[in-house]
Parts: structure tokens; sequence; C-alpha cells
């Protein structure tokens, strides 16, 4: 408990030193979650109501600046944001840190967050020369994350929070009422990479919960809602690593039953048949999003061609993001594909149904 009052006096001592761009946010005091094509990596951009900004991962570093520059553009052209509060990585792998390092070259940001930095990654073999950048950029003074974390955002509208719920292959208690898809879990082989360790968070704006899993894989994920459902149910999930089967365990993702999914796969990576069977079998999903087309399977094996944002292969694709936008009561929330897609309007589950 020290150690959690420590960083979030941490957290608001940071905040009041580096304050927000008053320009994001704060001009209609809405939730903004921003899911930008990294092709088949991760970035996702958060704003508070009181324009502080989080981003988490970074995508593939190289080729030409592309997942760099998409970044760049939507959190200076899109979000309207001069700056990054918080830098946070779910994983060590270069799909999802990237450009951490080199961000810090074009746009301030304020604080890296991530779950400890190991000494050796096993599957990478460049991890030390790798993550000497991030460690410079970070000047070694990232904040660790664990397990149990909690921290709450200034908000003048709705109570805005985020739980760590899952880190370095630990989970918070396995609290609240039975879950009762339990049985549906089959283990698999332990698995050795970093995925297992990765960020698990759980943003809460009023009765919005949105959860971000990283690349998150099947046991763990079993770990967290096994015997019972510590989570309660959401209404945006981020689908888990890209949507490859080797995460997205019906367990979990029954159990939280989304609204709404968001998948950050590639042209090619990600975005598997199984894992959309699976989504397809939660009771209240109305849409899930892609942030592209599966260019190897057929249209009937993936979500309709008006909720994917990119239909091209990579060589002619055009990065279009997909943003979720929360009403400042915390009550709707709106998706959308790029500046010129159709808005949907979904309702926000009320507090009492499916909440821990």
């Amino acid at each position: 408990m020290a150690r959690h009052a420590f960083l979030a006096a941490l957290l608001v001592a940071f905040a009041l030193c580096c304050p927000p761009n008053l320009g994001a946010g704060q001009a209609d005091h809405r939730f903004d979650i921003y899911f930008i094509d990294v092709e088949g990596g991760a970035a996702t951009l958060l704003v508070t109501p009181e324009g502080e900004s989080i981003l988490i991962d970074s995508g593939y570093p190289d080729y030409g600046g592309r997942d760099l520059n998409r970044i760049l553009h939507v959190v200076r052209d899109v979000a309207g944001l001069d700056r990054i509060n918080h830098a946070v990585v779910s994983h060590w792998h270069l799909d999802h840190y990237g450009n951490h390092a080199a961000l810090t070259s074009e746009i301030e940001i304020g604080r890296f967050w991530d779950r400890g930095i190991p000494d050796a990654l096993q599957e990478d073999a460049k991890f030390e020369e790798r993550i000497a950048a991030y460690r410079a950029a970070s000047q070694n003074e990232s904040g660790t994350l664990r397990a149990g974390d909690h921290f709450e955002f200034e908000s003048t509208v709705a109570p805005l929070e985020v739980t760590v719920v899952t880190g370095s292959r630990k989970v918070i208690e396995n609290a609240g009422p039975p879950n009762p898809f339990a049985d549906l879990h089959q283990p698999r082989p332990e698995d050795p990479s970093d995925n297992a360790a990765s960020l698990s968070l759980l943003f809460q704006f009023g009765d919005f919960r949105f959860l971000c899993c990283g690349d998150l894989t099947w046991n763990v994920e079993a770990d967290l809602v096994t015997p019972n459902n510590p989570l309660g149910k959401v209404d945006l999930f981020m689908v888990t690593h890209h949507g490859l089967p080797t995460s997205n365990n019906p367990v979990l993702v029954r159990a939280i039953d989304p609204v709404v999914a968001v998948m950050c796969n590639g042209p090619t990576k990600g975005g598997h048949p199984e894992t959309i069977a699976t989504l397809r079998s939660c009771n209240s999903l109305e849409h899930l999003y892609q942030l592209h087309r599966n260019v190897k399977l057929g249209p009937e094996e993936q979500t309709p061609a008006e909720f994917i944002a990119n239909r091209e292969p990579t060589v002619n694709c055009d990065g279009i993001w997909v943003k979720a936008s929360v009403a400042p009561d915390g009550k709707s929330y709106t998706v959308r594909i790029g500046p010129d897609g159709k808005v949907r309007e979904y309702r926000t589950r009320p507090a009492a149904n499916g909440r821990p």
C-alpha cells in the first residue's frame, strides 16, 4: 500500500510540474483513445479530459520512420498535442517499444513507464544493444509498474483511473464473482517469452471501462480470471496480441464480454480466424474493428469491410487510425475510422451490470 501511495503521489507531483497541453482533451472534456496503425505492432494514445496524454507502445523502428511518423501525426495533427506526458512499454518486444527512444528527439516525453528492464531477453540476441537507446532516452529513470498498482488522473468531469492487472507474469488478486466460463480454459505449455510478462491496464472513466493487455498469452490470461473474475465486464477491448490465437483465451474474452473490440493487426500478422470466432461468441459484442484487412482471409472470415480501417497491403497502406471517444459523463462513447469515417455511438454499461 505504501508503494502505491508513493507512486500515486509521484504521478500527481509530475502532473503539477509538467502540466498537460491545454488545447487537447479540455476542449470537449472527453476521454479519447486512438489506435494507431503500426502494421501489426502496437501504439495506443490516450488523452484525458484534462489533456494529459498516455502513449502505450510505439511500433516498429526503421521502415523509413513509418511508424514513428504515424504516431507523431496522430499526437500532433489529430490530437493536437505538443508533448506526451507518459510513455508506457507493455513488454520488451521491438514492435512495442521500437520508437520510444526516437520519439524523444521529436517531441517532449514527461515520464517513461514499463515492467522493469531485464538484463537479457532470450528471444532477442540484440536486446542489450536495442535497450541501450531506451535507457538513454529515459535516463535510466523509468517507473516500474506491477500488478495491483492503481492511479487516479485529474478529471473535473467523470473520475478517471487505471489499474495494472498483470505484469511480469503476476496477476491481481483473484477476487470477484465466479467466472462462468472457467471451464473453457485448456492449459497450454508455459510461454517463456516476454509476451507472457506483458503489462495489462484496465482504465475506468465513470462507468466506461477499457482493457488493454499488450501481448499477454494464454495461461496468464487464465490465471487472471479463474476461478473468479476480478475484472468484470468491459465496454471496449483492445484485442490482445494483434488477434493471434496464442492469446485471447476464451476464458478471458468471454468473461469480460466486450461491447466493442479493436484489433491492432497487420495485413499478414494477427487477425486470426480462431480469435475472431472467440470474439463473435461474446454475448454483448456489437462491433469488431480491425486496423487492417487480413489479406490471407476471405471477407466472411473477418469483420465487415466498413469496420476495417486499412484494406490494402503494407506497400499501399495509408495508415488510417481508429478513435474511440467517451462522453464527459462516461455514459456513452463513439468509435470512428479515420477523420472522415462514420461515427457510431454506443451506450456504456451501467455500473451494476457485470462490474466487480
